[in-house]
């Protein structure tokens, strides 16, 4: 079933749990996300990010994206990921998705409370929920250049109340120590920020660069207040170790073969996920 942010973040806290929110640039990782949600029985967030675009042009994998969560057996929100300018954000709400995320964190914080309010007052007018982020990741999603402000590395919790009540953002990404892509070393979080937040606002938290920290990580990150946590880099990774290890042992002659066995490399990798996310043993 079709949902939006709201709904989908505040089941996740009724529950006690984080909802995973996972990239789905092909047929086969949204095949992959969404059978193992069904599969467990837990609500999920299937995304596509503005970075993806030359991997699968939004105008095509929208529509499959926001038709797919309206058959499916769970409770299914169709986010945008990282939209980096109010046209593209207008062109997924066009499309059908529920929930957007306006990334402006790289921007002085003025110009990113501004631009990210502009971008809420069109979204609500059409039903869309919006998230923002507060703080910059070290790596911008996709890869690129790093932020410059390393004061903006870590989100200020005293910023949260002004840029809450100013921008009328339904959820919030905050930065604390996490990263976008695989680690080449293990992260040092500052959870103490996610405390010092939940202090500051009732919103549902959002972490990004969720792959690659450990099941405990996860666990404490949850008990201290995130509701959504976004994940894609070791999902797309054991599709790519899967297909990789098929043509070196010549177990796969065709492209479909190889998507297949990628698919159900994500799906595994999905599942251990989620169970972590959704507190299943």
């Amino acid at each position: 079933m079709l949902v939006g942010l709201k709904e989908i973040t505040a089941e996740g806290k009724k529950r006690g749990i984080a909802i995973g929110n996972f990239n789905t640039p092909n047929l086969e990782c949204l095949i992959a996300v969404l059978d193992a949600a069904e599969e467990l029985d837990v609500p999920i967030i299937i995304a596509h990010a503005q970075c993806h675009e030359d991997v699968a042009p939004l105008d095509k994998i929208g529509p499959v994206m926001v038709e797919l969560a309206k058959r499916s057996k769970v409770n299914v929100c169709v986010h945008l990921d990282h939209g980096e300018d109010f046209e593209y954000c207008k062109r997924a709400i066009a499309l059908g998705f529920t929930s957007i995320m306006i990334d402006f964190s790289t921007l002085p914080y003025e110009e990113n409370l501004k631009g990210t309010a502009e971008v809420v007052a069109y979204a609500h007018t059409h039903g869309v929920d919006v998230e923002s982020e507060l703080g910059s990741m070290p790596a911008r999603e996709g890869g690129g250049e790093k932020a410059v402000n390393k004061e903006s590395l870590y989100t200020n919790p005293e910023l949260v109340p002004e840029y809450v009540s100013k921008t009328g953002v339904d959820a919030l990404a905050i930065a604390f120590g996490t990263a976008h892509g695989i680690y080449k070393e293990k992260p040092v979080l500052n959870m103490d920020i996610i405390t010092a937040v939940t202090q500051k606002t009732d919103l549902p938290l959002v972490m990004h660069g969720g792959s690659g920290i450990s099941h405990d990580e996860y666990r404490e990150v949850i008990k201290r207040g995130i509701r959504k946590i976004n994940y894609y880099s070791y999902m797309s990774y054991a599709g790519y170790a899967a297909a990789k290890a098929a043509v070196a042992s010549k177990d796969a002659d065709f492209y479909h073969n190889l998507a297949l066995n990628a698919q159900k490399a994500m799906k595994e990798n999905v599942l251990t996920t989620l169970k972590v996310f959704s507190n299943i043993n």
